[in-house]
């Protein structure tokens, strides 16, 4: 981790840590997420094994470049075998692959889990919007699913200190320190519902429910795009992700069906 951040010192100009993709960003978005904060600390673990991987290859073959060339070494040298070597230069590869496979695992199983939600939402992609629907609530009206689309705003019509690409018109409001279940699925071609500040890509398949869980731990404005090239206006389908605190979810909830 120390290696990791002193490498990084001649970049940190160019180190970004916000809820959006920003110009000449080269690390990732602050997490907003415990499954986030797990694949930036994946992230550093392997960066010191590549890091130190790719110094000893390059001091080999560089040391071989100098010493074994026809100027200093014009007889052929005699190759001989070293059974010691193999064993380390075998060894030693299976350890850091045990190293990095460890932590791997436990991450993946940990993404995979689902702990039982206090709210589902439902993510339906189409071309070329969102559609989300909130199943745990039902209008008193009609009796059903609070939902809605979410479209792109033009750029005519955004605010000042608006995102280009990435407003919607429509935004999906969860609380924070919930579990939530989101289910994805699509009506007509393949899309992925994607927010790098909570580490969550998930597939929109025609005909197939995905699900995954998501924890968010603060307050914020998060902003993703579909990352499955689903057609013309792939670019053109922004995710905005609004976490607020409990008290203020419920009155969104409240006026939203009206009580």
């Amino acid at each position: 981790m120390i290696f990791y951040q002193i490498a990084c010192l001649p970049f940190l100009p160019l180190l970004c840590l916000t809820d959006s993709a920003s110009p000449w960003q080269m690390n990732f978005q602050d997490p907003a997420s415990p499954v986030m904060e797990g694949i930036i600390n994946f992230h550093n673990h392997i960066m010191f094994f590549l890091s130190m991987v790719v110094i000893f290859v390059s001091w080999m073959l560089i040391r071989c470049l100098w010493c074994f060339n026809e100027n200093k070494n014009l007889i052929s040298q005699k190759w001989t075998h070293s059974t010691s070597l193999e064993i380390v230069w075998t060894l030693v590869p299976a350890i850091i692959l045990m190293a990095i496979a460890v932590p791997s695992f436990a991450l993946l199983f940990s993404m995979d889990e689902i702990i039982d939600p206090a709210i589902t939402l439902k993510v339906l992609g189409n071309q070329w919007f969102w559609k989300y629907e909130y199943s745990d609530y039902s209008s008193l009206d009609n009796c059903e699913s609070l939902c809605f689309d979410s479209y792109m705003l033009p750029e005519e019509e955004l605010t000042k200190g608006g995102l280009r690409l990435l407003e919607v018109d429509n935004r999906v409001i969860l609380p924070i320190n919930t579990h939530v279940r989101i289910l994805v699925t699509s009506a007509d071609v393949l899309h992925s519902w994607a927010v790098p500040s909570f580490g969550v890509k998930i597939d929109a398949c025609p005909g197939r429910l995905n699900q995954t869980s998501l924890f968010i731990k603060r307050e914020g404005s998060y902003y993703g795009q579909c990352s499955e090239i689903c057609g013309v206006n792939h670019g053109f389908m922004p995710i905005v992700v609004e976490a607020v605190s409990l008290e203020n979810y419920v009155k969104w909830i409240a006026n939203k069906l009206d009580f």
